[in-house]
């Protein structure tokens, strides 16, 4: 298994989490947002990752957009849902063959 398929299975999985409703909200304000910092600093990493790899990086972007609007209530939820099941399919689909 690649890192960057990894990497897909922790922030979706972590996506997952921060969707709960009540409990990702509260856990988000009661950090000062910062788990949206490192959630789009890990989607970042995770692109690179799954773009080196030539991966699908689909999930990886709308991570990185999910962690800039995340902040406006209900939007973010539904963004860390939907996000977590993208990352998911996509970390759940086998690896391409790398052609190096």
């Amino acid at each position: 298994m690649s890192l960057s398929r990894i990497m897909r299975w922790i922030t979706g999985i972590l996506e997952a989490v921060l969707g709960i409703p009540i409990l990702g909200g509260v856990y988000v304000l009661s950090q000062a947002w910062t788990p949206l910092i490192v959630m789009l600093l890990l989607h970042i990493v995770t692109w690179v990752l799954t773009h080196r790899d030539r991966g699908v990086t689909a999930g990886s972007i709308l991570g990185i957009i999910t962690s800039l609007i995340a902040w406006i209530p209900f939007v973010g939820m539904i963004m860390h849902i939907i996000t977590a099941i993208v990352l998911m399919f996509t970390a759940a689909r086998p690896d391409p063959e790398r052609r190096d």
